[in-house]
C-alpha cells in the first residue's frame, strides 16, 4: 500500500473533519425577546456581561467589516474599546486599509460571536471620527504598541516588525505623552442591531432593533422578530 493511501491528504481529509465538528455542544441559555429592553444597548451590555461570566475567551473581540473605494468588501478582528449612547468604538490607523476604507465609504458591520452562549451581536451603521483628543486618550489608554504607525503597510522581514515594536514600546516609556497623529478613534453608530440566540434544535431566536425613521418607536427603536 502507497504511503498515499496510508495518510490522506490534509486537503482529502478536511471534509470529513469540518463534518465531524459539533455545535454548541454544551447547554445554552434561554432568551426571551418580549423581555428584551426598548434600546439595544442596555441588552448588549447584559449579554457582553453574561459572555464574561461563562468564560468566553476576548468576548470584547469583533468582526469589522468595511467596503473599499471600489465598492469590494474587506473584513479583519479587532478589539471593541467602548459601547455606548454614542455606538461601538474602535481604533486603528487613519492610514492603514480600514483606515482608508472609512474615508472612501463611511459605513460598517459588526459582528460579534459568544460561541460559550450561542450568541451573536451583528451591527450595522454609519462610522464618524472622534476628536483627536479622544483618539490620543485611547492611545495611550490600551495601544501603546500603536506608536508603530505603518499598519498595513509591506514590512521587509520579522526582525523590522519587532524591531518597530520595541522603539515604540521604548519611546512610549520616556515619552508618555508622545502623539501618534495618525490613529484614530471612530464609532459605529448603529442603524441596526441584531441579537441571535442560538438553539440546538435549530429554534433560534433573532431581534432586530432597527433606528426608526423620525424616532418612532420607544427611543427611536423598532423591534422585530426574524425567522432563524
Amino acid at each position: 500500500m502507497s504511503d498515499h493511501a496510508e495518510h490522506p491528504s490534509p486537503a482529502a481529509a478536511f471534509p470529513d473533519l469540518l463534518h465531524a465538528q459539533r455545535v454548541w455542544d454544551t447547554e445554552l441559555p434561554d432568551f426571551d425577546p418580549a423581555t428584551a429592553p426598548p434600546a439595544p444597548l442596555p441588552l448588549f451590555h447584559s449579554w457582553f456581561a453574561g459572555a464574561v461570566a461563562a468564560g468566553q475567551t476576548e468576548p470584547h473581540a469583533m468582526s469589522l467589516a468595511t467596503a473599499d473605494a471600489e465598492g469590494l468588501p474587506d473584513v479583519r478582528t479587532l478589539l471593541l474599546h467602548d459601547a455606548d449612547e454614542r455606538g461601538f468604538h474602535f481604533a486603528p490607523h487613519a492610514t492603514s486599509a480600514k483606515g482608508r476604507q472609512l474615508a472612501a465609504r463611511p459605513y460598517a458591520a459588526l459582528g460579534f460571536y459568544w460561541p460559550a452562549q450561542g450568541r451573536q451581536v451583528r451591527v450595522r451603521g454609519p462610522v464618524v471620527r472622534c476628536t483627536p483628543a479622544e483618539s490620543h486618550a485611547d492611545l495611550h489608554a490600551r495601544s501603546t504598541g500603536a506608536l508603530a504607525a505603518a499598519q498595513s503597510e509591506v514590512a521587509g522581514s520579522v526582525a523590522e516588525l519587532h524591531r518597530a515594536a520595541d522603539a515604540a514600546w521604548e519611546r512610549a516609556a520616556a515619552e508618555p505623552d508622545t502623539e501618534a497623529p495618525t490613529w484614530t478613534r471612530y464609532v459605529v453608530e448603529p442603524a441596526r442591531v441584531e441579537f441571535f440566540q442560538g438553539d440546538a434544535r435549530r429554534r433560534h431566536i433573532r431581534l432586530r432593533y432597527r433606528r426608526a425613521e423620525g424616532g418612532a418607536g420607544a427611543g427611536g427603536w423598532t423591534r422585530e422578530l426574524l425567522w432563524p
